[in-house]
């Protein structure tokens, strides 16, 4: 497939319900993404962003529109799309009690790769993770830090050409954060495709290029920075945020 011949992702219409709830969590969204881009999708707790990424990566079943990625129509049925994308999750996605090695040989087997490849990916991955010292160490007795590189390293394992990034700095360390953000950029200077959301609005202005912002379960804001910011009279993103997305507590995130 010619990747850069299609968007990254185009989203057409789509809306979600969980089972069992009266209400959408998101309704009607239309969005497109370009390939190579780096992509920021935000919105206060319980907006719907975690929802809308779980669409996109195909976790969530949704029945109301379309999902496309890179051409790819994202469903069941159809798991081509998986082969081209990576997803770092909030919550640590590895084996604990194994090491960075064997977790590596284990999702590189997975997503198809043999041997060869593995052992190749993950040597150049765990050094350029700061993590080749510690390769043959349960993961267990890790920094919080650590595993978050571990979480980024299985989900690039196959080369994707689009990565969705769910917090992949919470309750890291100042130093690990740099460390992954340039790591990241590294990614999509290679081609590589992100979409990224987190509550790092500073960390978020500085890696993203383009940006949405997701509220009560619609997206309310989309383009560049420095349009939203002109559009909006507001200073900096998280001025932005706060004023299209007003101050009040929000519910637990969806």
């Amino acid at each position: 497939m010619a990747f850069m011949n299609f968007p990254a992702v185009r989203i057409e219409n789509l809306s979600f319900m969980y089972p069992g709830q009266a209400h959408h969590s998101i309704t009607g969204i239309n969005l497109t993404i370009a390939a190579g881009d780096r992509f920021g999708l935000f919105g206060p707790n319980g907006a719907g962003k975690t929802t809308l990424m779980g669409c996109m990566t195909g976790i969530l079943d949704f029945t109301d529109g379309s999902i496309e990625i890179f051409g790819e129509k994202v469903s069941r049925k159809n798991r081509s799309f998986c082969s081209v994308l990576g997803y770092v999750p909030q919550e640590y996605s590895f084996y604990q009690e194994l090491d960075p090695l064997e977790n590596l040989e284990y999702f590189g087997a997975m997503s198809g790769l043999k041997m060869p490849a593995i052992k190749k990916k993950s040597e150049e991955l765990l050094k350029v993770l700061g993590l080749w010292d510690v390769r043959t160490k349960q993961v267990e007795k890790f920094s919080g830090g650590m595993k978050r590189r571990v979480n980024i390293a299985i989900s690039v394992m196959h080369e994707p050409k689009i990565l969705f990034l769910d917090e992949p700095t919470v309750g890291v360390d100042v130093q690990t954060r740099f460390a992954i953000m340039d790591y990241l950029m590294e990614l999509n200077r290679r081609g590589t495709t992100l979409v990224y959301t987190s509550h790092q609005l500073a960390e978020a202005q500085n890696l993203c290029n383009n940006f949405a912002l997701i509220d009560q379960g619609n997206i309310i804001a989309h383009d560049t920075l420095e349009h939203l910011l002109a559009a909006h009279e507001a200073e900096g993103l998280e001025g932005l945020f706060i004023k299209l997305t007003g101050k009040a507590y929000r519910d637990s995130d969806v």
